[in-house]
């Protein structure tokens, strides 16, 4: 039986399998251990911060948490917080409106330039070393060659072993009256 995946391919084909290559050793782990610290962090507080909203208090002494603040801060935290988000949103949104300049502004009429882009060839901007590739569509041909393989007619024969799709099963079927 021949699978696609017995079949010699060349390493740069893009359906060829991964090479399985040590990890880089100039890698660091660091921001692994931060996130994970972060995360576990985030989890606790958010644990201790609901007994102690909904705790009652005979329960958070015998714990043996001598001091802890008043209760009304419970909802004042959350409430501070919002708070501060949206007045976040609303001072960035204050400063683009400032900074945006009037409709009788002649800086609303002219487009500033930058003459060295504009007067660069555009045909040679693709070779610049740090240029992003533009963005296109891949040939749907192209996608089914490496999604399904090569082409094959209904009428060439498989390889022996080889078992044919659901869908030519069917279609091969004798059609009974």
């Amino acid at each position: 039986m021949h699978r696609v995946a017995d079949l010699p391919m060349e390493t740069t084909s893009p359906v060829a399998p991964f090479t399985l290559e040590p990890p880089d050793e100039r890698h660091s782990r660091a921001p692994e251990f931060y996130g994970f610290v972060a995360w576990t962090s985030t989890s606790v507080l958010f644990v201790l911060y609901v007994l102690w909203a909904l705790l009652p208090d005979e329960y958070i002494v015998w714990l043996g948490v001598e001091w802890y603040p008043s209760r009304e801060w419970t909802l004042l935290l959350p409430a501070y917080s919002i708070v501060l988000v949206l007045l976040t949103y609303f001072v960035y949104f204050a400063i683009a409106i400032a900074r945006t300049p009037s409709f009788s502004d002649p800086n609303t009429l002219k487009q500033q330039v930058d003459t060295k882009a504009h007067h660069a060839n555009q045909h040679l901007k693709h070779a610049d070393p740090g240029a992003i590739p533009e963005l296109y569509d891949i040939p749907i041909g192209m996608v089914n060659r490496v999604v399904y393989g090569p082409h094959r007619s209904r009428n060439e024969m498989r390889p022996s072993g080889e078992s044919s799709s659901k869908a030519d099963k069917v279609q091969e079927s004798p059609k009974t009256p």
